[in-house]
């Protein structure tokens, strides 16, 4: 794919922060914008309002991604509005809210996702591609500490990668693309304030290892160009982060 233009997008978890900006994004490219949201409706709908009067296309749809039905109906709206669905930014994550039941960071970050890949390989052309946005502290959790109240969430995303990773070979008969987008803590979001609450200093220290920490629409335009960057199915796009990360990547190895 040499450009989005004319092409629908469904950004998963894009009411807000890195994933309002990659919608953003991709839609003054051209592309055809589907706001995914789980219960902030008027949130989704203003980034809908800024897409629209920036001249793109975008619709906002409301969708759990732990309830499948929901899921699939995501992926019917944007077939109704724009006729098809050619990229799945797979961006919605979580585990740090409270109330939420004990195994929500597994059911959200491992189990939804491959739910949601499930469904999107009904609808995904070949050509089309799948992109998986995580964390540096998740991705290489096997190989770097992380604090302790992001520990749970990081192993459960790391789960997610696995498990999407494995389906590779069923991505690639189906001429789907397969990408892993990972960064490491980004300037403003939701996760980063609450480590800070959880552990103060932690986004200092973060930003001190690191040298800079990504805005979130830095990080949201490395998203994007992924889209359409020429890269293998598999591949691992690592944004920001210092040397205390490995520099290979740390190739996901599918679980068992």
């Amino acid at each position: 794919m040499n450009s989005v233009a004319g092409k629908t997008v469904v950004v998963t978890g894009s009411s807000r922060g890195v994933g309002a900006d990659t919608a953003k994004i991709l839609a003054g490219e051209g592309a055809n914008v589907v706001v995914n949201y789980r219960q902030k409706a008027p949130r989704a709908n203003k980034v809908v309002k800024e897409i629209e009067e920036a001249g793109g296309k975008a619709i906002a749809v409301g969708a759990d991604l732990t309830d499948t039905d929901t899921v699939q109906a995501l992926f019917d709206q944007a077939v109704e509005a724009f006729g098809s669905v050619d990229v799945v930014i797979l961006n919605a994550s979580g585990g740090m809210e409270s109330g939420m039941g004990e195994d929500y960071a597994m059911r959200l970050n491992r189990d939804a996702q491959n739910d949601a890949l499930t469904t999107a390989l009904k609808y995904l052309p070949q050509g089309g591609r799948v992109v998986f946005v995580t964390s540096h502290q998740a991705h290489f959790i096997r190989e770097v500490e992380t604090m302790d109240a992001y520990a749970d969430v990081a192993k459960s995303k790391r789960a997610g990668e696995d498990q999407l990773t494995s389906r590779i070979p069923e991505m690639t008969e189906a001429g789907v693309d397969f990408v892993v987008v990972s960064g490491d803590m980004i300037e403003g979001t939701v996760t980063a304030t609450l480590l800070n609450r959880a552990q103060p200093g932690a986004l200092e220290a973060r930003r001190e290892a690191a040298g800079k920490l990504l805005s979130v629409n830095e990080f949201a335009t490395e998203i994007a160009k992924m889209v359409t960057a020429d890269v293998e199915t598999g591949h691992i796009e690592l944004a920001g982060g210092s040397g205390d990360f490995p520099a290979d990547g740390g190739a996901a190895q599918p679980v068992n």
